[in-house]
């Protein structure tokens, strides 16, 4: 749910739960910071929204969590705690500082406020969601292809290239990044 609060919020302070916080805008606001950040941005990614916009647990959330309880209880007791703690640690590793990762920064975070390529109108705001479009979307389910993902976030990952391909004049005008 939140990431389709994302969606239709986007930009927006307070529903937008990708957008940082006002103590990470302080506390962050560093080398050392962003460092930090860098290295446990999966726990913000993960902790952040239920900090901006709380939204009402329904059964549905209390029987993913019970699934997952369940899940894990079940591969601790056929394949050993290291099981569940190589999950975890593989979990952290890919939302931290991992190359892949960078995808969590890159899609939404501004470089260049008015990128001379991006629009004619030197009045428009800077885009607020950026593409990529290297060899790494192989491996990460076409995460990078995210401004096509925001315009039509119902085409499945599997159908973004076909999408990009089909409306190629209306992508191929807006910043992108080369790499993450």
């Amino acid at each position: 749910p939140y990431h389709l609060t994302h969606h239709k919020s986007l930009g927006v302070d307070g529903l937008d739960t990708d957008l940082p916080t006002a103590l990470e805008a302080i506390f962050l606001d560093s080398i050392l910071g962003k460092a930090f950040f860098a290295t446990f941005q999966i726990l913000f990614y993960a902790l952040r929204p239920m900090m901006v916009y709380q939204l009402p647990l329904t059964r549905i959330h209390a029987f993913n969590v019970v699934t997952q309880l369940a899940f894990d209880y079940l591969l601790v007791q056929y394949a050993g705690g290291k099981a569940l703690a190589y999950l975890i640690m593989s979990s952290f590793l890919a939302g931290s500082l991992h190359p892949c990762a960078g995808h969590f920064i890159a899609e939404h975070y501004v470089f260049d406020p008015q990128p001379a390529s991006s629009t004619k109108d030197p009045l428009a705001p800077p885009p607020e969601t950026y593409s990529y479009y290297g060899p790494l979307n192989i491996l990460t389910y076409n995460v990078g292809l995210h401004n096509e993902h925001h315009d039509f976030p119902a085409v499945p990952w599997t159908r973004l290239p076909k999408l990009h391909a089909m409306a190629k004049e209306f992508y191929n005008e807006l910043p992108c990044h080369k790499s993450w």
